[in-house]
């Protein structure tokens, strides 16, 4: 007997698991669809645009800059015990615009953006704002959660590039202005190593990552209880879950973009 009420919790707990995938899901197709079905909301899309990418730019501009600057320190130590000096600069870039770039980039808009996300939509569920909207006939998937949407998968890529550049740009005042990589080397090394291959790579994993972030952290904060602790435990559940996702993602399209 011990072992049937086991088999049945497993049971149990796999059918509760295949729910909430089912709801996940489900709820990124009413998003993408209502994001494509009029009334079209412009300007609720340009505010999350400036919320999630002008009011990100700071942070991603800090990070970018350390990150390229460890590159090129870590870089040139490396490298100069191969004589590889020349190679730095096709190596920050490669890494920044493959992987560090779209990654780091996007657990910081995670982190900054899609938490405030979570938050605010929780903080509306517990409020009870979201049932107004469907009193008022206003689809609260189309009024919150497809700008917020389409404002990720627009504003992570432009962050991306803008990491990229202040990344390479960090790692070249490091390892060519303190540490004496040669400078021509280090640009000429970008120019004709980092292909339009490489960036579409980036761009891609960028588009993906802006999805993902806003999708899991517009659920979870949808779909917070309707008490404090529901908006905290959301906002916990949505940033920790974005960032393994991101994770898991970047192996899968690193495989398939290489």
């Amino acid at each position: 007997m011990p072992a049937i009420r086991m088999i049945e919790r497993l049971g149990g707990l796999a059918i509760d698991w295949l729910l909430a995938l089912g709801n996940f899901v489900l709820f990124l197709g009413s998003a993408a669809l209502y994001a494509v079905l009029p009334p079209y909301k412009v300007r609720l899309t340009i505010r999350q645009i400036r919320i999630i990418g002008a009011e990100s730019l700071f942070l991603i501009l800090l990070i970018g800059g350390f990150t390229g600057m460890v590159l090129g320190l870590q870089g040139y130590n490396t490298l100069r015990r191969f004589g590889s000096e020349g190679a730095l600069g096709t190596v920050v870039a490669l890494v920044l615009v493959r992987e560090l770039g779209p990654v780091l980039a996007a657990l910081m808009v995670a982190a900054r953006a899609g938490s405030a996300m979570a938050a605010e939509l929780g903080s509306m569920q517990a409020t009870e704002q979201v049932d107004a909207l469907t009193v008022m006939a206003i689809n609260p998937i189309q009024y919150l959660v497809s700008p917020r949407l389409l404002a990720g998968v627009i504003s992570l890529p432009l962050l991306t590039s803008i990491f990229d550049v202040v990344g390479i740009l960090g790692g070249y005042v490091i390892g060519v202005e303190l540490m004496g990589a040669p400078g021509s080397s280090y640009m000429n090394g970008i120019a004709q190593n980092l292909t339009g291959h490489d960036v579409m790579s980036g761009v891609c994993k960028a588009l993906v990552f802006g999805l993902i972030v806003m999708w899991t952290c517009c659920y979870k904060g949808y779909h917070a209880e309707r008490m404090a602790t529901g908006v905290s435990e959301a906002t916990t559940e949505a940033v920790v879950l974005s960032s393994v996702l991101i994770l898991a993602w970047d192996y899968f399209l690193t495989s398939v973009l290489l």
